[in-house]
């Protein structure tokens, strides 16, 4: 297990547009060096390219009909 930060996933996802699935995963091994197997590091690099950003969340119902003291 290993956590990406959105730096790395940036970096990822630009040379995953730019250069394909092969250079994602130089991009990935590079930045995790205890990724040592290719087949892992391309199914990252596709996963972590294929992120969408989280929605923001709603206020709650409380929130906005809280009033100001």
């Amino acid at each position: 297990m290993f956590v990406v930060s959105e730096e790395d996933a940036a970096a990822i996802k630009a040379a995953f547009e730019e250069g394909g699935e092969f250079s994602a995963a130089i991009e990935l091994r590079r930045r995790f060096p205890g990724i040592n197997n290719n087949d892992q590091a391309r199914e990252h690099a596709r996963i972590i390219a294929g992120w969408q950003p989280i929605p923001a969340t709603p206020q709650s119902h409380k929130a906005k009909n809280r009033k100001a003291p």
